[in-house]
């Protein structure tokens, strides 16, 4: 008797062989769409948390974030503007300035920040406020030098301003991997924040701010002199330190003086009192002073040393051998806005 033959399966089913198969992949494509939410999610808390800490520190309106914040904001406007380094943050206080000439003034002193970025301030500064009269230039015998690698200093005081391009031109310049702190989310407060700013930030979205430290910029140390120099000193056998003039770092002197030149800005190149004793451990001090002569004449730009001044030969104007303590910025500063009164009148 013959066989009959196979009766087809029904349309729209399968062998029953082949079900189990189907649930796998059925099974493989849930768990991997789970994989990518989970990922997915993942990536949106931490977008998210990144955006919530910048946003936080630039709500701040006290100490170091504050003054940048209110520069970054258009909130400035000064007819005065003080750049530098923490020589120009300690020592100028915007304060005694106004009070004297009747202009307003504030500080842009950049602590850690070596000329290459105090250019970037300024830029951004510039960027964002109107062009002010005057720009004092604070300097220091290593001036000429610009950011090694790797070298910024206080990293996370930047991360909350990386949109800013002069800032972000600037500092990836010195490292490439600075892209890494405005593209990888919380990457810049992983890995550079070692102070912990990020809990500022939290703190700044409940308002709590930190304790007021900076006075239009100015950042006065109430600290008195310590034995660091003398244990420098004995540490360099009178040998001295010469200091570098690196071709970059004339470049950005020259950059702001051709900025203030192109914009009708009075320009100072101020060099502020240092410790007396330190002076001559700089063995090409006298190169290094020509220089700075040499491109304030170039450029019609003013160079005021204060190197002589009577601050300069008591530790009790300083907290080391080259900042003023609060007592000596005030004498200093007061100084400054003198030959200022008399000169803007």
């Amino acid at each position: 008797m013959a066989e009959s033959p196979p009766v087809p399966p029904a349309s729209g089913t399968l062998p029953s062989d082949a079900r189990p198969v189907v649930r796998h992949q059925r099974n493989n494509f849930r768990g991997l769409g789970k994989i990518i939410g989970f990922f997915a999610l993942v990536a949106v808390i931490a977008f998210g948390l990144d955006a919530f800490f910048d946003a936080g520190l630039r709500r701040i309106k006290t100490s170091k974030y504050g003054s940048f914040n209110r520069v970054v904001n258009g909130q400035v406007n000064a007819d005065i503007i003080i750049n530098g380094s923490s020589r120009a943050l300690v020592h100028y206080d915007p304060r005694v300035i106004q009070e004297a000439t009747g202009r307003s003034a504030y500080n842009l002193g950049l602590n850690g920040g070596l000329i290459d970025l105090q250019v970037a301030v300024l830029k951004t500064y510039l960027r964002h406020n109107k062009k002010p009269a005057l720009i004092i230039q604070n300097l220091e015998g290593f001036s000429f030098e610009v950011t090694g690698q790797e070298a910024i200093y206080d990293p996370a005081m930047f991360v909350p301003y990386l949109h800013e391009p002069e800032l972000y031109r600037a500092l990836t310049a010195v490292n490439p991997a600075v892209w890494k702190w405005r593209h990888i989310p919380l990457y810049g407060y992983a890995v550079e924040d070692m102070n912990f700013n990020w809990s500022r930030a939290a703190a700044a979205w409940v308002g709590i701010m930190p304790r007021e430290d900076h006075f239009l910029g100015f950042n006065p140390r109430q600290l008195s002199w310590t034995e660091d120099f003398e244990a420098y000193r004995k540490n360099l056998k009178d040998a001295g330190v010469a200091r570098r003039i690196d071709p970059a770092g004339v470049a950005a002197i020259e950059e702001v003086l051709r900025l203030c030149q192109e914009q009708g800005i009075r320009a100072i190149l101020c060099y502020s009192p240092e410790y007396a004793e330190s002076q001559a451990l700089l063995k090409n001090r006298a190169e290094i002073f020509a220089k700075f002569r040499t491109l304030a004449a170039r450029f019609g730009a003013e160079f005021w040393d204060y190197s002589e001044s009577p601050l300069c030969q008591s530790t009790a104007n300083f907290y080391n051998s080259q900042h003023l303590n609060a007592a000596g910025a005030d004498q200093f500063s007061r100084a400054v806005a003198q030959r200022l009164k008399t000169e803007l009148r």
